[in-house]
């Protein structure tokens, strides 16, 4: 196969929300007893007794403590502050079943990542990522002819958001698109 002739990269294809959620990354260690900050914290994920899934392995969240905007976490396996080390960086996974409920009109970034974003009846991109920035959480978006373009989630730019079709409209006009 020539090399030339390969076709333009597109954007990957929408996928199917995974099984799991990110509760946070392991952070530094705090003290000697295996506790260690978590960073990136969702906090209704980081409840004592919860399973969380930390390097392919099944571990309980055995204490809580600081806020959070800073939680600190410790593990059944982390005994000591060697052990939380180890994990450092490492995501912690938590099943989706055992997530709380969310509102109506609230989703999971997870939910929003890789689906398709349309706007006047044109396919503008793909989600990358979600962001949180000071005034609110943005859409990252992919565009498809290159470039990316930032959808603040507020109700003026987002018209419609179909979990089902992986699909999301929004309002280019608010947006400044035309």
């Amino acid at each position: 196969m020539d090399i030339g002739s390969r076709p333009p990269a597109r954007p990957p294809a929408p996928q199917p929300p995974d099984e799991s959620l990110s509760a946070g990354r392991v952070g530094r260690p705090h003290g000697l007893d295996g506790s260690f900050y978590v960073t990136h914290a969702r906090p209704g994920l980081l409840a004592v007794g919860a399973a969380v899934v930390v390097a392919g392995r099944r571990m309980e969240i055995v204490a809580r403590k600081g806020t959070d905007d800073r939680p600190i976490v410790r593990l059944a396996a982390t005994e000591d502050r060697d052990a939380a080390d180890a994990l450092r960086g490492q995501e912690l996974l938590v099943a989706r079943g055992a997530a709380p409920e969310l509102e109506e009109d609230e989703f999971w970034a997870e939910d929003l990542e890789g689906c398709t974003v349309t706007g006047g009846g044109r396919e503008i991109g793909v989600v990358r990522r979600l962001t949180e920035l000071p005034s609110c959480e943005v859409l990252e978006v992919e565009r498809a002819g290159g470039g990316e373009l930032l959808v603040p989630l507020v109700r003026d730019a987002i018209r419609d958001v179909d979990l089902a079709q992986r699909r999301i409209d929004v309002d280019l006009e608010f947006l400044g698109e035309s």
